[in-house]
């Protein structure tokens, strides 16, 4: 009746136990806390059934921030493997769980952490950049955040019951075929990548609706900011390439499930193919990341400089060179699979080439900076930190673009320290950097700037501590995935090093939360005096109060040109808003995202675990679900404009209703 699942698949390792125990406490912690002070009922109609892009922003970046904990937890635990186990130590994990930690940490980084940041902040800024009241489809966008929280939930429960997979963030076959992973771990993998990857593919066709169809008047598409062309390209991959890791993972399932030897070497099957698959999705996975970071720091860049953007055209083209060659490079991560010469060539050409958008944009903000007025506040902190990490990282990829080079390091800790350049360098310092910056546009007071300058230094010299040996040791032959050296080889200090280097970035984490604490507690005094723009912006968000009310403008705004806000702000002049205020209409709040994802769990657990009928109740549940949703007409509600106008006269005066 339960398939696999049985009392033995409890966590039976004191490091398992004490993750699962933590999760567990956390989660009865937090609901008892919302049953004593009243607040369970309100986190529901408030929040957790709304269709605000706002709302749904803040809560990607919670969960967001929830696995950066847990996936900064499991990189402690390797580095403190790592710098013990030498010689005759075993250091502290036994090495299945090693290598459960170190699949676990990869996927958490890459699908629940930068993912969720991204499609947080894009929520959040993206709309009221564009001038929209919302996304062009609200209730997607529920259902894509819901279904993100529900692989959110399914990858924590392999870690209270069963266990995680330990063929790596991108599980190659054979190792994640039954005969070498025959537990749930590779299946708890699999569904979890299916139901959030899903929701992700959603959101990647709602927000480029939204740019090509919601700008506000007069905004022609190179009038957008370039944070917006950014989310353009980027969702455009994620249409083109989310689709490839559904059917790869769904190839994989069923190998795992029926049998089928898509991915055997046996019986017709091949695994080279499915490396091919994963890679044509996860390449431009980088850039799909990657590329929203680098609209960041194009809109924080010219603030903290006082200038126009350097180049906006260049830039624009740059973003659509990176959006379309970044499909032809994938094969640069198999060089040694023995393609050939022919085959090896083209690729690293490729992979040299794309590298030449991204220095273009790396000259034109550094061109900005030139001769600007620079305030070296803490988002500017982290772009500096950005252009040293990120560009040390892309002279590594560019020198494994060589496939000789890449045979001696490929596999290597040199190449697990140029893929943390990329992505903590050039991914999490952007979305930090965003979070800082647009932090009081969405709540209308800044963070503690001391202490979110001191958050940066130490994630930026803790990353260079921390990955800096990384490049030394897989120049001396040390392998990815190791959990276990002799001593005799002289790693252990670096190691070490990597440690410590860990730990300071732990430190970073900790000062951010201390920051956003202490924020909270000091609001009033931390409230900005300039009704929301405290960094004197540049782009449309910052047209309208903070934060912004729930219909984001009362009036759409109309747009001549590049900088027209901006234009305005310098000649000291404001257009005067129309006080004539028309109905409008908003998306109702449903809780039909949570039931349909809520079923889609249940399909997902059914399927790791073999339990059919649970399985199929979650099948049938999303169709019935999806039914009467469709079915129902009342989606949207009406404010009427006298209700607009009343509140209008409040929010600006500072007070409410």
């Amino acid at each position: 009746m339960f398939g696999r699942l049985g009392f033995d698949d409890l966590p039976t390792e004191l490091i398992t136990i004490g993750g699962a125990l933590s999760m567990v406490g956390g989660l009865i912690a937090v609901t008892a806390g919302l049953i004593y002070f009243k607040k369970l009922g309100w986190l529901w109609r408030n929040w957790l059934t709304s269709l605000d892009h706002k709302k749904i922003g803040v809560m990607y970046i919670a969960i967001a921030v929830i696995m950066l904990l847990r996936g900064a937890g499991d990189a402690v635990m390797m580095r403190a493997q790592q710098a013990l186990a030498s010689g005759d130590s075993t250091g502290i994990l036994s090495s299945d769980t090693f290598q459960q930690v170190f699949s676990a940490h990869g996927t958490i980084m890459i699908f629940f952490v930068a993912m969720g940041l991204m499609f947080g902040l894009i929520n959040l800024v993206l709309p009221l950049q564009l001038g929209a009241r919302d996304v062009a489809f609200p209730f997607l966008n529920s259902l894509s955040f819901w279904l993100f929280a529900s692989g959110f939930v399914l990858i924590n429960a392999s870690l209270v019951i069963g266990e995680f997979s330990a063929a790596g963030w991108l599980a190659y076959p054979p190792l994640s075929g039954l005969e070498y992973s025959p537990g749930v771990g590779v299946d708890y993998w699999i569904w979890a990548l299916q139901i959030s990857g899903l929701g992700s593919l959603l959101s990647g066709i709602n927000f480029l609706v939204t740019i090509l169809k919601m700008r506000a008047p007069g905004m022609k598409l190179m009038d957008m900011p370039i944070f917006a062309w950014t989310v353009l390209g980027s969702m455009m991959l994620v249409i083109a390439v989310f689709p490839i890791l559904t059917v790869t993972l769904s190839l994989l399932a069923l190998d795992r499930l029926m049998g089928m030897n898509f991915f055997t070497s046996t019986l017709g099957g091949n695994p080279m193919m499915y490396i091919n698959l994963i890679w044509a999705w996860g390449h431009p996975e980088v850039y799909i990341l990657v590329l929203p970071a680098f609209g960041i720091f194009s809109e924080i860049v010219p603030v903290f400089s006082k200038k126009k953007l350097f180049g906006y055209t260049s830039m624009v083209w740059a973003i659509m060179s990176i959006t379309v060659l970044s499909f032809i490079v994938w094969l640069h991560h198999f060089f040694t699979m023995g393609g050939g010469a022919k085959v090896n060539a083209f690729f690293g050409i490729m992979t040299m080439v794309i590298s030449i958008p991204t220095g273009v944009k790396v000259f034109n903000w550094l061109f900005t900076m030139f001769r600007g007025k620079i305030t070296y506040s803490s988002p500017m902190i982290w772009f500096l930190g950005f252009i040293a990490t990120f560009t040390i990282g892309g002279m590594t990829g560019v020198l494994m673009a060589v496939p000789a080079i890449d045979f001696q390091v490929h596999n290597s800790l040199f190449l697990v320290a140029h893929f943390h350049n990329m992505i903590i360098g050039g991914v999490v310092f952007g979305y930090m950097a965003g979070l800082t910056y647009w932090f009081p546009k969405f709540t209308g007071f800044k963070l503690h700037e001391g202490l979110g300058k001191l958050a940066a230094w130490l994630w930026i010299n803790g990353f260079i501590v921390a990955f800096g040996p990384l490049y030394i040791l897989g120049l001396m032959g040390a392998t990815r995935r190791i959990d276990h050296y002799d001593a005799s080889l002289g790693w252990q200090w670096l190691f070490i090093i990597a440690g410590i280097g860990v730990l300071i970035i732990g430190a970073g984490i900790a000062t951010q939360i201390l920051q956003l604490g202490y924020s909270i507690w000091k609001r009033k005094e931390l409230r900005d005096s300039t009704n929301g723009d405290p960094w004197d912006g540049r782009t449309l968000e910052w047209s309208t109060t903070a934060p912004p009310p729930h219909y984001n403008f009362a009036v759409i705004p109309e747009v001549k040109g590049q900088d027209s806000l901006w234009t305005s702000k310098q000649a000291k002049t404001t257009t005067k808003q129309s006080t004539t205020y028309n109905d409008i209409e908003m998306p109702k709040n449903t809780d039909a995202g949570i039931k349909l994802s809520a079923f889609a769990f249940l399909i997902g657990f059914g399927l790791v675990w073999h339990i059919w009928w649970l399985a199929l109740i979650g099948l049938f549940g999303v169709i019935i679900q999806t039914i009467l949703h469709l079915t129902k007409d009342d989606h949207e509600y009406t404010i009427s404009a006298k209700d607009i106008k009343l509140h209008e006269q409040h929010r600006l005066k500072g007070t409410s209703l």
